[in-house]
């Protein structure tokens, strides 16, 4: 069986075993980082054993630093690495550097293999295309998990802040309003919330654990409670009244958002439809007839044809999404 393969497709069957090994080797060192942080929070419950489990979980924000350190050092050379390490912060799963880009050669390897051998594709091509696919999904499905926990944390945002006024009106500091808020409020906001009371029991100062967070979230709402909090420590004034009427204008933006959201719901659907059509009949094409879609990878003139469609396809979906699209 292996004697009959190409050279070609017998290089691509090594590589992808290969990289399935680096990659089960990533994980493993992954998961034996996890365990010694485990084991060394423990160790501190143990010399305090007044912390309990209630301290281990304030200690565990802290934690955002990767968990497989020398995995990420294989991909040190990533074009602009701080802005993908704050793409993978976003979606609140701690994925490393190096996990996103070993999972993407994976990817790349098994999108190769099935257009190789079950869509009957040339090496090249094969190769091209699975290359694609690992980088456009990866980043997709990255950018979607951001967007959904940025979009919870916007649902939860405007109850923390009524949370806050309430401590405030009871007398309390701003700091302690914002740790009480972190405690009752649901995540995201009550992770990042408590992160920012571990923070202060290292030394730091409000604001700048405050503008850590606008830089993991990046929502023009949380920069307007750390403006408010800044005109109102500078220049004095009611600041439970102030973060009331943050929470009703906060609220009244989710609410135009969600109308604007729902009347471009049907150019959104056309897209979606249309954008996916040419990429569906392209699959059943490959798999019930192989050899009429063949020209179209086989073929300079089909490789041609083929990106031109791409990037006619890509403009077009472009242009209705941003039709789509309100700014509020």
């Amino acid at each position: 069986m292996i004697a009959a393969l190409d050279p070609a497709a017998l290089a691509l069957v090594i590589g992808v075993l290969s990289g399935l090994a680096i990659l089960l080797v990533g994980i493993a060192l992954a998961g034996s980082a996890s365990r010694n942080y485990a084991r060394r929070l423990r160790a501190i419950a143990a010399r305090q054993p007044a912390a309990g489990p209630a301290g281990i979980a304030r200690l565990r924000p802290l934690a955002r630093r990767s968990s497989t350190p020398g995995i990420d050092r294989l991909f040190r050379l990533l074009p602009r690495r701080a802005a993908l390490a704050a793409r993978l912060s976003r979606t609140g799963y701690g994925i490393s550097i190096g996990q996103y880009g070993l999972g993407s050669i994976a990817a790349a390897m098994v999108f190769a293999l099935l257009f190789l051998f079950v869509a009957g594709f040339a090496f090249g091509p094969s190769l091209l295309l699975g290359a694609a696919l690992a980088i456009a999904l990866p980043h997709w499905l990255i950018g979607r998990l951001g967007r959904r926990r940025t979009a919870r944390f916007i649902q939860l945002f405007p109850e923390a802040i009524d949370l806050m006024v309430r401590a405030l009106r009871a007398g309390l500091p701003i700091s302690e309003a914002i740790v009480n808020a972190g405690r009752e409020v649901g995540n995201p906001v009550g992770a990042e919330l408590r992160g920012i009371e571990a923070g202060m029991k290292l030394g730091r100062d409000l604001d700048s654990l405050l503008w850590d967070i606008a830089t993991r979230i990046a929502i023009p709402e949380f920069r307007f409670f750390i403006i408010a909090l800044s005109v109102q420590r500078e220049t004095g004034g009611n600041l439970a009244e102030t973060l009331n009427n943050l929470s009703e204008v906060l609220r009244r933006r989710r609410a135009m958002r969600a109308k604007a959201r729902a009347m471009a719901s049907e150019a959104r659907a056309s897209t979606a439809i249309l954008g996916s059509l040419p990429i569906v009949v392209i699959g059943v094409l490959s798999f019930t007839s192989p050899t009429y879609i063949a020209p179209l990878f086989n073929d300079i003139r089909g490789l041609l044809l083929l990106g031109l469609g791409v990037t006619m396809l890509i403009t077009g979906i472009t242009i209705m999404v941003r039709m789509a699209r309100f700014e509020i």
